[in-house]
């Protein structure tokens, strides 16, 4: 199909939408976490925070609810990171991307001389089945079957080789716990399906972060040599041109918005799915503020405005009261204001912030 140029303003508009960030969305916070392929969940509240600035009606309760019914869980996936993925999704996407976690794994190898990894994976299995255990414990277990081993390569080696959950209480909302860990299959009763393939996740892949090119994939699932993929589908999907000249693909009926569409402000997650999905990440984020998200390997809460990253906020909580603090990275309208107060003040009532609550600007981070 005839390949069309995309601005980066209507490019960005069209994975806001997608993303349910241009207008919330009535989906359920299961329906959500299954449309978004997962959200991080490297800590506790950035999943809350997540659907909070994107669901209409979202509760942390019902969050909570689907990680304790064990509908939701945790565990690592995409990008060797902790995702929040519905239970279908946690048996099927972590076998889609085994292949990234023993390249991962070959990483450690140095530090895995004469560990035979498939009685690793065995004695693993065997005892957090038996019951769920810290990090810790499953170290300390592997050492003395090989105590010349490097202690960090062995916890890594557990984690790719196994698709292992943070079991309840972690990552309940206000009720959380250390981490202990089990296996997705153990804890959710039944049998890894089989991987799906990679045209699907391609699919779903473009449903949520669309329009994309073969970077974009790969950067967002950690993966390689997907172009054939990509190919492979070119039939059924339609291509755009960016800015830079790049290949776009993207789903024939998929959403996308005039770039003069209005994007009104939002508060982000650490680690949002939003910032991390793209190899190119300029639809979102202007280049004079790329990395500002970021310092070394502390992620920072964000703000949008008009569809791109504006700033950042923290939310201070106390007995007393509930401040949230927004610096924006340059000066804003009277209008654009105002409207990231009321911003703020939803955002802080969804996540039952203690009250009276209290919005503030710092200094502007230029």
């Amino acid at each position: 199909m005839t390949t069309k140029p995309m601005t980066t303003r209507a490019l960005g508009r069209s994975t806001l939408e997608r993303q349910l960030l241009l207008r919330r969305s009535a989906l359920t916070a299961e329906q959500a976490v299954a449309h978004l392929v997962g959200l991080q969940a490297q800590e506790v509240r950035p999943p809350y925070l997540a659907l909070a600035a994107r669901l209409d009606g979202f509760t942390p309760a019902e969050l909570s609810d689907g990680l304790e019914a064990r509908r939701l869980v945790r565990l690592v996936t995409m990008r060797s990171t902790i995702h929040l993925h519905t239970a279908d999704d946690a048996l099927t996407v972590r076998p889609l991307v085994q292949p990234a976690r023993e390249r991962e794994l070959r990483m450690f190898r140095k530090g895995l001389d004469g560990v035979d990894l498939a009685r690793l994976a065995a004695l693993t299995e065997a005892y957090v089945v038996e019951e769920a255990r810290t990090p810790k414990q499953i170290r300390e277990l592997l050492l003395k079957e090989w105590p010349d081993a490097d202690p960090l390569a062995l916890t890594i080696a557990a984690r790719c080789s196994l698709p292992l959950v943070q079991v309840t209480p972690r990552g309940l909302w206000r009720r959380s716990g250390g981490v202990r860990l089990t296996t997705a299959e153990h804890w959710l009763g039944r049998q890894a399906g089989p991987a799906p393939t990679a045209d699907d996740t391609v699919l779903r892949y473009l449903a949520a972060f669309g329009p994309a090119s073969v970077k974009d994939f790969q950067q967002w699932a950690g993966l390689t040599r997907t172009k054939e993929v990509f190919e492979r589908l070119r039939p059924r999907l339609v291509t755009f041109r960016d800015e830079h000249g790049v290949e776009l693909f993207d789903l024939p009926d998929a959403p996308r918005p005039d770039e003069d569409t209005p994007a009104p402000p939002r508060l982000l997650a650490e680690f949002d799915n939003l910032l991390l999905s793209h190899a190119d990440r300029t639809r979102v984020i202007h280049e004079a503020d790329r990395g500002r998200n970021w310092q070394v390997n502390t992620a920072y809460l964000t703000f949008l405005v008009d569809g791109f990253l504006a700033g950042l906020w923290t939310l201070k909580e106390s007995e007393a009261g509930s401040v949230v603090t927004l610096e924006p990275f340059a000066a804003l309208t009277r209008g654009r204001r105002e409207e990231l107060v009321a911003e703020a003040e939803r955002m802080a009532a969804v996540l039952e912030a203690p009250g009276p609550v209290t919005v503030d600007f710092g200094t502007v981070r230029t």
